[in-house]
C-alpha cells in the first residue's frame, strides 16, 4: 500500500489522528509558500520531494539509533504548517541543512537563499503529513512506517502524496 493510501486510511480511521482539515491545512500551507516564494508548481513539488527525501533519511537514522518512539516523539513535537526553525535543527546539522539547500537549489533553479528560508516551513509540513497516521490509542503509525519504507524500495515520495491529496480534495 502506498503512502497516499496510508494517508487516506488514516483520514477515515477514527483511531488515527489524520483528518481532512489537517490535509487541507497542509495543502493551503504549500500553496501559500509557493505564492510567497514565486515558485511554480513543478519547482515546489521538487522542493517538497527533495526535502521529504532528506527528512526520511534523517528519520531512518534517528529510528536506527534511538528507536521508533523517538521518531514519533519528534514528529509529535514539530509537526505543523508554520515556520519552526527548531524542527529543521532537530533533524539536520548545519552542514546537512546547507547540503539540502544546495541540492534543492540545483535541481529546481530556485535561489539557495530562498530554499534556506523555506526549510523551516517545509520540514514541519512534512512532519505534519506524517503525524496523520499516529494512533490515537498511542501505538503505531502506518503512515510513518510507509514513509520510512522499511523494505528499502524507495517508492515513497512526500510530494507525490501531497499532490494526490490536493487532487483528492479538489484543490
Amino acid at each position: 500500500m502506498g503512502l497516499f493510501d496510508q494517508i487516506l486510511g488514516a483520514v477515515v480511521n477514527p483511531n488515527q489522528q489524520g483528518n481532512l482539515d489537517q490535509l487541507g491545512g497542509i495543502i493551503n500551507a504549500v500553496q501559500q509558500l509557493k505564492g510567497n516564494t514565486g515558485a511554480d508548481s513543478s519547482a515546489m513539488q521538487s522542493v517538497m520531494s527533495i526535502v521529504g527525501g532528506q527528512v526520511r533519511s534523517a528519520l531512518q537514522e534517528k529510528q536506527a539509533n534511538e528507536g521508533p518512539d523517538a521518531v514519533q516523539a519528534l514528529i509529535s513535537q514539530f509537526a505543523g504548517n508554520s515556520s519552526n526553525p527548531l524542527a529543521v535543527a532537530s533533524l539536520f546539522s548545519p552542514g546537512m541543512q546547507q547540503q539540502v539547500t544546495e541540492i534543492a537549489s540545483e535541481r529546481t533553479g530556485i535561489d539557495a537563499g530562498i530554499i534556506q528560508q523555506m526549510l523551516p516551513t517545509v520540514v514541519p509540513m512534512v512532519l505534519n503529513f506524517l503525524s496523520a497516521g499516529a494512533n490515537t490509542q498511542g501505538a503505531g503509525n502506518p503512515v510513518l512506517s510507509s514513509f520510512l519504507d522499511a523494505d528499502g524500495d524507495g517508492d515513497t515520495d512526500i510530494a507525490d502524496a501531497i499532490k494526490m491529496a490536493s487532487k483528492y480534495m479538489g484543490r
